[in-house]
């Protein structure tokens, strides 16, 4: 990726995050707050970001149009969501949808009961592999060497006390959910969120995604979200045999 596309991808990113003031911008990445204004000119050019009256500067309304455009072609997102909907419906907690996509983990789609605390995960943003149900759910039923592809070069970051903080004892935890058929996030990345999760198949019985329920512990902890792993399940199931997995 040449250094110019890479900073305008790091700077949409960052934009989506909310408004930016070019110096803010300038200082994140390390460079002149002229060079910065030059890209964000030819980024509101594109109708990628916008101007705004204060000063800082915003994703563009174009960029919108193509991120739903782009959502809309993809097929495992298409298929799920009418389940996720109604998971949501049925237990009114947030249900995530994550998908393996090109060696990453990425959220797919996302459903929060009205009225809630939101989340932080974010449709589009990388799955943390070692911290996550769903990056735990899918990384149990990959094929050895696909697994080992995926997590070639992780690092354990610890985020809190019950974060996984290396390998064997991520290997461990990946053979305990493969008996089992569900993983779980006992507050590793936030220890205030705790999550269940489960793999969905595609016609092949591969393993390539994972829907999860997501709880504030204050106001869910983990053995009561433990008790809608069957509303969870069909669910996936649901997703599965949409996707052709008939058993």
């Amino acid at each position: 990726m040449s250094q110019a596309v890479e900073r305008a991808v790091g700077l949409l990113e960052m934009l989506s995050e909310g408004p930016q003031h070019p110096a803010a911008v300038a200082e994140r990445f390390g460079v002149h707050r002229t060079t910065v204004l030059r890209l964000l000119r030819d980024l509101c050019e594109g109708g990628l970001a916008r101007r705004r009256p204060d000063g800082t500067y915003a994703v563009g309304y174009r960029l919108a149009g193509l991120a739903q455009a782009a959502v809309e072609q993809f097929d495992l997102r298409s298929v799920a969501h009418p389940f996720l909907l109604e998971l949501c419906r049925r237990v009114r907690l947030t249900v995530h949808l994550a998908a393996l996509d090109d060696g990453r983990v990425i959220y797919a789609d996302k459903v929060e009961p009205p009225g809630t605390v939101r989340l932080y995960a974010q449709i589009g943003r990388p799955v943390v592999l070692h911290t996550s149900g769903v990056g735990k759910a899918i990384l149990a039923f990959l094929p050895d060497p696909e697994r080992a592809s995926t997590l070639e070069g992780h690092t354990f970051e610890r985020f809190t006390d019950t974060t996984i903080t290396d390998a064997e004892t991520l290997a461990a935890r990946l053979d305990t959910i493969r008996s089992a058929g569900w993983a779980e996030d006992d507050g590793e990345y936030e220890p205030f969120v705790n999550c269940v999760a489960v793999p969905v198949r595609d016609g092949t019985g591969a393993v390539r995604a994972a829907v999860s329920l997501a709880a504030l512990r204050a106001r869910m902890d983990l053995p009561a979200l433990r008790a809608h792993l069957p509303a969870l399940r069909q669910a996936a199931r649901g997703v599965s045999r949409e996707l052709g997995w008939t058993r």
